[in-house]
C-alpha cells in the first residue's frame, strides 16, 4: 500500500517509480503538452465541440448560459427535463457541479433527495459566471448537460453519485486507471480530495487491483458495504478504444481522460485533463515512472492502431499477471 508522506523516505518512493508533481510538470506535461491545446481542455465546453466535432459519445447538451441576463432563460431551457447537471466550463476538481431531477410538480431534487428552488439554481448559475468556481476565477459560463444515468453494474459501488473512470494516456498508450465511486463523506462527488473512494484497474482486464479513501486501503465500500475487489468494468476494451482515441483528438501527450459508462449511450467522455492528478498511483499501488519510461522507448507509437496500443498496455501493465 502506498501512502505518500507519513514516515515514507522519498527515496524508498522513488524505487518504487512513484512520480511527484516536479517530474510531472518538467519532464512530461512541458515536455509533452504543447499550451496552444491547454485552452481546449480547461475549457468544458470547448471540449464538448471538440468531442462532437469528432463523433465521441459525450452527455447531451442541453443549453449554455453565458451572461446574467440569460439566467431567467434557465426555466424555459429546462422545461419538460427530467434530470440536468449544471457544470461551469472553466472549473476544476468537480467544484460548482449541480446535478439535479426535475419532478411532475415542477420541483428540483438532489440525489439525496433534498429540495431546491428556481432562485437556487439561478443563484448558482450567478456564481459560475462571476467565476466563483473556475480556475483562477475568471468570468465563466454554464454548462447544461443531460444527467448521466449510471450503468446498473455500479449501483452497490457508489452512494448518490455517478462513478467514473479516469485513464492516463501517454503518447496514445493507455497506462494507469482506476474508478472513482462517491460515498457520503465526499457529498456524492467522484473527488478523491473530497473523500471519495479510488480503485485501481487492471489495464487488462479492467478488474480492481487495491482501492484507496484518503490515501488508506480499504477494501469495501464505506457506505454499501460492498467488497471493491469484486469490481469488474465492463465494455474495458471500448472504454480504452475511447480514451486512446481522445489523444489525436486533443493534441496532448500526456492526459487524463475521465469517462463514464452510461447505462443507455455506453462508454461516455466526460472531460479531458491536460495536467492529471497523481492520486492514481496510491489506488493502483503503483508507480507510473516504469511505465511512462517503457513508452517512452518506442519509436513512434502515435502511428501504431488503435488496437496495437491497448494490446500494448494489456501485454505491459497487468496487475494481475
Amino acid at each position: 500500500m502506498l501512502n505518500f508522506g507519513r514516515n515514507s523516505a522519498w527515496s524508498m518512493l522513488s524505487n518504487m517509480g512513484i512520480m511527484g508533481m516536479n517530474r510531472r510538470n518538467i519532464d512530461y506535461i512541458s515536455k509533452y503538452n504543447s499550451r496552444e491545446f491547454f485552452p481546449i481542455v480547461d475549457d468544458k465546453l470547448r471540449t464538448k465541440k471538440l468531442a462532437l466535432e469528432n463523433n465521441v459519445n459525450t452527455p447531451e447538451l442541453i443549453g449554455v448560459i453565458d451572461s446574467q441576463r440569460r439566467i431567467k432563460a434557465l426555466s424555459e431551457m429546462l422545461a419538460g427535463v427530467s434530470g440536468f447537471c449544471m457544470k461551469p466550463a472553466k472549473g476544476s476538481g468537480g467544484k460548482g457541479i449541480l446535478a439535479l431531477t426535475h419532478d411532475n410538480e415542477g420541483r428540483y431534487l438532489r440525489s439525496n433527495g433534498d429540495q431546491i428552488s428556481l432562485e437556487d439554481v439561478e443563484r448558482h448559475t450567478s456564481n459560475i459566471l462571476a467565476g466563483l468556481f473556475s480556475l483562477g476565477g475568471t468570468l465563466d459560463v454554464a454548462v447544461i448537460e443531460g444527467l448521466i444515468q449510471a450503468d446498473l453494474v455500479f449501483k452497490d459501488y457508489s452512494f448518490e453519485g455517478v462513478p467514473d473512470i479516469r485513464i492516463i494516456v501517454f503518447r496514445g498508450v493507455p497506462v494507469m486507471a482506476m474508478i472513482r465511486l462517491s460515498c457520503s463523506s465526499s457529498f456524492g462527488k467522484a473527488n478523491l480530495h473530497q473523500g471519495a473512494v479510488g480503485v485501481g484497474l487492471d489495464m487488462a482486464t479492467g478488474k480492481a487491483v487495491n482501492a484507496v479513501q484518503r490515501d488508506r486501503q480499504i477494501t469495501h465500500h464505506p457506505d454499501t458495504g460492498k467488497n471493491l475487489m469484486e469490481i469488474q468494468v465492463p465494455r474495458w476494451n471500448e472504454l480504452l478504444a475511447l480514451a486512446c482515441g481522445c489523444y489525436e483528438m486533443s493534441g496532448l501527450g500526456y492526459l487524463g481522460v475521465d469517462l463514464v459508462l452510461d447505462r443507455e449511450h455506453g462508454p461516455t467522455l466526460l472531460e479531458l485533463n491536460a495536467r492529471p492528478g497523481l492520486s492514481i498511483q496510491i489506488a493502483n499501488s503503483a508507480g507510473l515512472l516504469p511505465r511512462l519510461k517503457l513508452v517512452e522507448e518506442l519509436a513512434h507509437p502515435g502511428r501504431m492502431s488503435i488496437e496495437a496500443r491497448i494490446a500494448f498496455s494489456r501485454d505491459n501493465f497487468s496487475s494481475l499477471s
